[in-house]
């Protein structure tokens, strides 16, 4: 199993959207990197939800629930979508600003690639988002 973080406008897709109207398809990443990592993922691989915008935050936790697929929205080019589930909300959201002021996180997309929508995230970096959030 891998681990991720996906990024999404909260006003256009949050958490709570996920929650409503599990399984959905996670479509219209146009970034080549962004979409080279959503062609490793795998059914039952985890990721970070993120919220952008004002909020700037991880929020929760959602479940890749199929292997990548050509993305239906693509008018042209070689892109694919996965579909997810949510599988539990954190208890505290880590903000950004937490993650920037924490020297452990300094090597990651997150901090360094700010603009990537989907990264992947190392197990050391799953657990101390986890200990951020106070769930140990």
């Amino acid at each position: 199993m891998a681990y991720w973080l996906m990024k999404t406008e909260p006003e256009e897709f949050s958490y709570a959207d996920l929650e409503r109207k599990s399984p959905e398809m996670w479509d219209g990443v146009r970034n080549a990197a962004a979409a080279r990592h959503m062609r490793a993922m795998r059914s039952g691989d985890l990721f970070l939800f993120y919220h952008t915008g004002s909020e700037r935050a991880i929020v929760g936790v959602g479940r890749v629930v199929s292997e990548p697929y050509p993305d239906p929205t693509a008018e042209e080019g070689n892109w694919v979508a996965v579909d997810v589930e949510p599988a539990y909300r954190l208890p505290s959201p880590v903000t950004l600003a937490a993650i920037k002021a924490d020297p452990r996180f300094s090597d990651w997309a997150l901090v360094r690639q700010s603009r990537l929508s989907v990264m992947p995230v190392s197990p050391d970096q799953w657990q101390w988002i986890h200990e951020m959030a106070r769930m140990g």
